[in-house]
């Protein structure tokens, strides 16, 4: 049966999809920017520990979802591993630890068994990823730190929420049926646009900005945002290879952090690297990010 307009008329489809899980999306959306923002404004141990946390529930949702051997063992094993290396990090000890990440990647790919070692030690590099390279953003970089994790989240956020709408609300052709049958080409451009041009209001309204890295910034933007949807992509091919719908259900309306994140992720690596190769260290990477 339609669903009933007050007027008598039945809804749209368009209207209908929109509707059915708006509502728990909304709101855990408004808790998780709260948080997000807030630890962001705090900086420091705060920020680290909220990037963290996140960090380890997406370990444990990676390693409970590749259904390896040994869970107990590869859980607290790669929990142990993101703890110390995020301190090494706050130290400022960034190759120690990378390498410590490395480490227990291989020592999770020989816990996971001959069929999913691969599997096992990638979950590790996925869940530190994110917090490295916020750490690095924000904590470590001396000057802009703040600015570049605003912008990051103005591309991936006005990418993910526009791409949602835009694909409900104008529909079309599908970006790739075989992999996430909801996506359209619709909600992609709208999404990468979006993010890009609220990435650049966000460089605007940075104090200090420059008129003439704006240009670059924007590319940057558009660029993180495709980065963004990849991540996506990325994350739907791994449940679509394990045959799970949501990574969890920790999060009402989305499912799990790796399916609230998994953009986010991705855009993270993507501005850190890039921040990091046009820097002079681990103190300048926003400086590298931002400053055209």
């Amino acid at each position: 049966m339609s669903e009933q307009r007050p007027g008598g008329g039945a809804a749209s489809a368009p209207q209908a999809r929109l509707s059915s899980d708006l509502g728990p999306r909304a709101a855990s959306s408004v808790v998780m920017i709260a948080a997000a923002l807030g630890a962001l404004w705090l900086g420091g141990d705060v920020f680290i520990l909220f990037w963290l946390a996140c960090a380890l529930a997406l370990h444990w949702e990676w390693q409970t979802l590749i259904d390896a051997p040994r869970f107990m063992a590869r859980f607290l094993g790669g929990a142990a591993a993101l703890v110390v290396s995020v301190a090494l990090l706050r130290s400022a000890h960034v190759a120690s630890a990378l390498g410590l990440v490395a480490v227990g990647a291989f020592g999770l790919a020989w816990l996971g068994g001959p069929a999913k070692r691969i599997w096992a030690g990638a979950g590790l590099v996925y869940a530190a990823s994110v917090v490295i390279s916020v750490t690095l953003l924000r904590v470590l970089s001396r000057i802009d730190g703040m600015e570049a994790i605003l912008w990051l989240f103005a591309v991936v956020w006005g990418t993910d929420i526009m791409a949602y709408f835009g694909g409900r609300l104008i529909g079309g052709p599908k970006l790739w049926p075989r992999l996430s049958p909801s996506k359209t080409w619709a909600g992609f451009l709208v999404g990468v646009c979006s993010g890009g041009l609220l990435g650049l209001l966000c460089a605007v309204l940075t104090p200090g900005a420059e008129a003439a890295a704006l240009s670059p910034l924007f590319v940057l933007g558009l660029l993180a945002g495709v980065v963004a949807q990849a991540g996506d992509f990325f994350e739907s091919w791994i449940k679509r290879r394990f045959g799970v719908k949501d990574s969890s259900k920790l999060i009402p309306g989305h499912g799990g952090f790796m399916d609230r994140l998994d953009g986010f992720i991705a855009a993270a690596a993507f501005a850190a690297l890039v921040g990091w190769m046009k820097s002079a260290g681990p103190g300048f990477v926003a400086i590298g990010l931002l400053r055209w």
